[in-house]
């Protein structure tokens, strides 16, 4: 019989708009501090290093980054769900395995990506046909940043847990500690003892290991159901089997996304520096919108995932329809910002006036056009949070990832410009939406959850 615990952050009651924002708003915040970690380095090398330094930090080695990284968040990521499903039926036993079979995976997914980016990264970049002028920044701040990838891995899964039973706030407090590490750290070793890349990589990696400290340390001293004993990290052969089964689709739709990424990243480089600098501030703006509609994501994902615990379906239904509302509102909103303020915020990152010409004509192209992304987010998360992932994923790669590469090789040749390239965006995210509506409307997805975990 299943041991059932005190539920203090459970989201199985109250109102659905006011949980979801209490939940939502530190998820968010603390993604806008992690995504500030690469910013900044951008930023700092961006003025005090050189536009060729800005290009290496975020075009082709974010690309890469997120590659190896991504595939093992989304694994983990069927961790998190496990662990909220326990949490709403409040089952702590087995919650306390997930939560040390995820420790041991972070720990082994941590050293994987360490030897993989580091044996790969040089050739990688070559492949991607990276500018020479910026080759050697690009593999210095690479390798270092592989060399610790393993606290970014353990923070992940760590909040991941965090998250999974409703506490959202604690990791942003670490991240916003962190962050603050970063940008004094950053001061200290581009502008102060001018290390260049080098620097930037440093601070970065020092950054999240405070961060992975914390939140370890955060789980040692719960008194709840999810602590974190070092001795009991091992591998639980039916919850890794479990988690692999919902985070495998995960990771690899990560991955897809990341490959289809690099292909879009080497049709930039073709284009030359000032585009691929371009591109990368870019993405630094557009990575505020992301960390948005991802944190509605996850907060979809927790919110899905307790309730069908609980059993409590229309309540999950309902928290759907309320976090769609929510996201789209949230999406005009950055969009209309970014449309009036962008040259603004291009000029944080460099003064090089084609840079922020090429940028701006990016910008204004894609921008009008995330509101087509809203429904992949939110209802692959709330799909994913009943356990169901091969469906979200094989959908997703088909619709975006799939017809992205298509279009890029058919289309770019023929008409060899940025907007051609960039232009993948908006069609794919538009077929992956209606994909995605037509697939949860239908339901067939709930009624084979039902019968597969409580028999129904």
């Amino acid at each position: 019989m299943a041991v059932k615990t005190q539920r203090a952050a459970s989201m199985t009651e109250g109102v659905i708009w006011k949980q979801l924002l209490l939940f939502f708003f530190p998820i968010m915040l603390g993604t806008f501090f992690q995504q500030l970690y690469n910013t900044v380095d951008a930023v700092v090398v961006g003025n005090y290093v050189g536009k060729e330094a800005l290009a290496a930090v975020g075009g082709p080695t974010s690309t890469l980054i997120n590659l190896v990284v991504g595939f093992f968040v989304g694994l983990s990521s069927g961790a998190t769900v496990i662990i909220s499903q326990y949490y709403g039926g409040g089952d702590v036993g087995q919650m306390s395995r997930a939560v040390h079979t995820s420790a041991a995976l972070s720990l082994a997914g941590g050293l994987l990506m360490t030897v993989l980016g580091l044996v790969f990264s040089e050739p990688a970049l070559v492949a991607m046909g990276t500018p020479a002028d910026i080759m050697d920044f690009a593999l210095t701040y690479i390798r270092i940043y592989f060399g610790g990838i393993i606290f970014t891995m353990i923070y992940n899964v760590g909040s991941g847990i965090l998250r999974a039973v409703g506490d959202s706030r604690r990791p942003l407090y670490f991240l916003i500690v962190c962050c603050l590490v970063n940008v004094v750290l950053d001061l200290l070793f581009v502008v102060a003892f001018h290390w260049g890349v080098m620097g930037a990589a440093l601070a970065t990696v020092l950054s999240q290991a405070a961060s992975a400290i914390l939140v370890v340390v955060t789980l040692m001293r719960s008194n709840q159901g999810y602590r974190l004993y070092p001795k009991s990290i091992r591998i639980d052969p039916a919850l890794l089997k479990s988690i692999i089964a919902i985070g495998i689709p995960a990771g690899l739709q990560s991955v897809l996304y990341s490959v289809s990424n690099l292909l879009i990243q080497a049709s930039i480089n073709s284009f030359g520096t000032d585009v691929v600098a371009a591109w990368t501030v870019y993405g630094k703006l557009d990575g505020f919108f992301w960390m948005t509609i991802s944190a509605f994501g996850i907060s979809i994902t927790t919110f899905s995932g307790q309730n069908f615990g609980a059993q409590q379906y229309d309540r999950m239904h309902r928290s759907v329809r309320v976090c769609l509302a929510l996201t789209f509102g949230a999406t005009f909103f950055l969009s209309a910002v970014f449309l009036l303020c962008g040259q603004f915020f291009y000029r944080f990152f460099t003064p090089d006036e084609q840079v922020i010409y090429y940028g701006m004509e990016i910008l204004r192209f894609l921008t009008p056009f995330y509101f087509t992304y809203v429904c992949i987010e939110i209802l692959s998360g709330a799909i994913r949070g009943t356990g169901d992932s091969l469906v979200p994923t094989l959908i997703t790669c088909f619709g975006v990832c799939v017809l992205r590469v298509v279009w890029v090789m058919a289309a770019v040749p023929v008409w060899p410009d940025v907007k051609t390239v960039i232009a993948s965006y908006p069609i794919t995210w538009t077929v992956a939406s209606l994909m995605f509506i037509g697939y949860y409307l239908q339901g067939g997805w709930l009624r084979r959850r039902r019968k597969a975990v409580f028999g129904e």
